[in-house]
């Protein structure tokens, strides 16, 4: 009961501090709901693409790979450190000149319409059938025996595992559609903050309590005393240079690795929207490149307790993503489990409400105001997103429950997204630099990369995963898909070369830290690689 108590009160105090700081944002007009009114500083992006990124398909799926392959899979971590450096020196500059509110619409003023349309029904459909569910589910999974959710509503019902599970979805579901339907962006941004602050603290506290039961195991005690002890009995579980029987062989770093982090951080509209309503360049500029140096310090937390939990429970037979869950209820106080499930369900919230705006605002402006009314004011379009928001909330609650049967859910996750992500992001880099190509150009080569990407995840994966890995295979498809790209722009090119307009909506004068914090940033990647290899 103390559980129960401490959680409903941290969840609720979240709630209420966010009401209080949103209570007089703008929700009527697009700029206010799905921008944030663009007033949002270096710490809320910060604060908020931490957490939308730190939901519990991390927790759980890469605390869950670390069980399975050791330090390795910190690459997820750290190579996002490259990819946001990226995003905020090169970018986020491109994205704030044209004012834009998603990515499709950066595509429409680079190529045209029919551009925008395709990408954007891509999107939409990616975030509903795959990302919302899987948070959702994985969000479930974690607070379903944190809770003991069936123990709770015993006295009134006998569940099983999967309506426990389905439960969980329904209650989180219907939480986080609140958030995203009634609070927008900013209150998005808000909650995140909060939440994010307690995320990392309690993160950190369950590493720390994993390292004393190592050591406590052993007859001693202490944190470090702990990390030498877990060294000392796996010292090959602390190589960052994964091993080809890894899921992630270090060679993958420079292909489909970097290209699906790259992707993430700096073509994602459910990550990057929060970047697009920087109140100006500089702060979107230092909001940025503190989530880069954050994510340093996300195998701590996302890594560093799988290792634990393969340490502690090797002798179980136990599914790697019920490895956190399990290391969480041995090595938890009691009196925090409250306090730590309200965190939980924070970063469950951050990613659900976070992808669900991010899906809003593409149907509201890139397909009701687009295609289906283009005269629709304001009013109308912030309310149509609302609606789609309901609609879409309803669906992934639907189909949550149905993930149970998968075997790694961070490793699913990161093969469906590639399907998208690559042909994507060779369309969308190429039309950067690229400048004579027209729509015709951009449509084939995005066709071409995702028939290519589906018939590799699908129908040829057994016969490519003999020949090479996965995700070197997802590099050959980006490298083909920018060479169609430039290979068709020959074809048909434009009357003149494609120059980005300043639409004046925010203020580009750019960070005067930006640099060198870019630097110092690439400079702690490579530290961190050298010093575990």
């Amino acid at each position: 009961m103390l559980t129960l108590l401490s959680f409903l009160f941290f969840t609720a105090l979240v709630g209420i501090l966010t009401v209080l700081l949103t209570r007089g944002d703008d929700h009527r007009s697009t700029a206010g709901y799905f921008l944030a009114g663009r007033t949002l500083t270096g710490g809320y992006i910060a604060g908020s693409l931490m957490l939308t990124n730190l939901s519990t398909e991390q927790l759980v799926g890469l605390n869950g790979a670390a069980f399975a392959d050791g330090l390795c899979v910190m690459a997820w971590e750290v190579v996002a450190g490259v990819a946001l450096a990226l995003m905020a020196m090169w970018f986020l500059p491109r994205f704030l000149k044209s004012g834009i509110a998603t990515v499709p619409e950066f595509l429409e003023y680079r190529f045209g319409k029919s551009t925008r349309t395709i990408t954007t029904f891509l999107f939409v459909l990616a975030y509903t059938l795959l990302l919302l569910p899987i948070i959702l589910y994985t969000g479930a999974r974690g607070l379903e025996g944190m809770l003991d959710v069936r123990g709770l509503v015993a006295p009134i019902a006998t569940l099983g595992e999967r309506s426990s599970l389905t439960l969980v979805v329904w209650i989180v579901g219907l939480v986080g559609s609140a958030y995203a339907i009634f609070g927008g962006l900013r209150a998005i941004a808000v909650s995140d903050t909060l939440n994010g602050f307690g995320l990392i603290l309690g993160g950190f506290a369950i590493a720390g309590f994993g390292l004393g039961e190592v050591a406590a195991r052993a007859g001693s005690s202490g944190v470090f005393e702990g990390m030498r002890i877990l060294r000392e009995a796996d010292p090959e579980r602390f190589h960052s240079m994964g091993p080809a029987t890894s899921s992630v062989p270090f060679s993958t770093l420079f292909t489909g690795v970097l290209l699906l982090n790259l992707f993430y951080w700096c073509t994602n509209q459910q990550i990057i929207q929060r970047t697009l309503g920087a109140k100006n360049l500089a702060e979107g500029q230092r909001g940025v490149l503190l989530a880069g140096f954050l994510k340093l310090l996300g195998p701590m937390i996302l890594v560093l307790p799988g290792i634990i939990a393969f340490h502690l429970f090797r002798d179980r037979e136990l599914a790697q993503d019920a490895a956190y869950g399990t290391l969480v209820r041995a090595v938890l106080p009691h009196w925090m489990s409250g306090f730590f499930a309200a965190v939980m369900v924070g970063a469950i919230l951050s990613s659900f409400n976070s992808a669900l705006n991010a899906t809003a605002t593409l149907f509201s402006l890139g397909i009701y105001k687009g295609l289906l009314r283009p005269s629709a004011g304001p009013d109308a379009v912030v309310r149509s997103g609302k609606w789609f928001s309901a609609l879409v909330a309803l669906a992934a609650m639907l189909g949550a429950p149905l993930l149970m049967e998968q075997k790694s859910i961070f490793e699913y996750l990161q093969q469906m997204n590639g399907i998208y992500f690559i042909p994507l992001f060779a369309v969308i880099v190429t039309g950067m630099v690229e400048r004579r190509a027209d729509a015709r150009a951009a449509n084939i080569a995005l066709l071409f990369g995702l028939i290519a990407m589906a018939l590799g995840s699908f129908a040829w994966k057994d016969a490519i995963e003999q020949r090479m890995y996965f995700f070197h295979f997802m590099g050959i498809v980006f490298l083909a898909t920018v060479a169609a790209q430039l290979a068709f722009g020959r074809m048909w090119r434009r009357e003149s070369p494609w120059v980005q307009e300043d639409s004046g909506e925010v203020d580009l004068a750019p960070w005067r830290f930006a640099t060198p914090a870019a630097a110092l940033l690439l400079v702690c990647v490579l530290a961190i690689y050298i010093s575990f290899a």
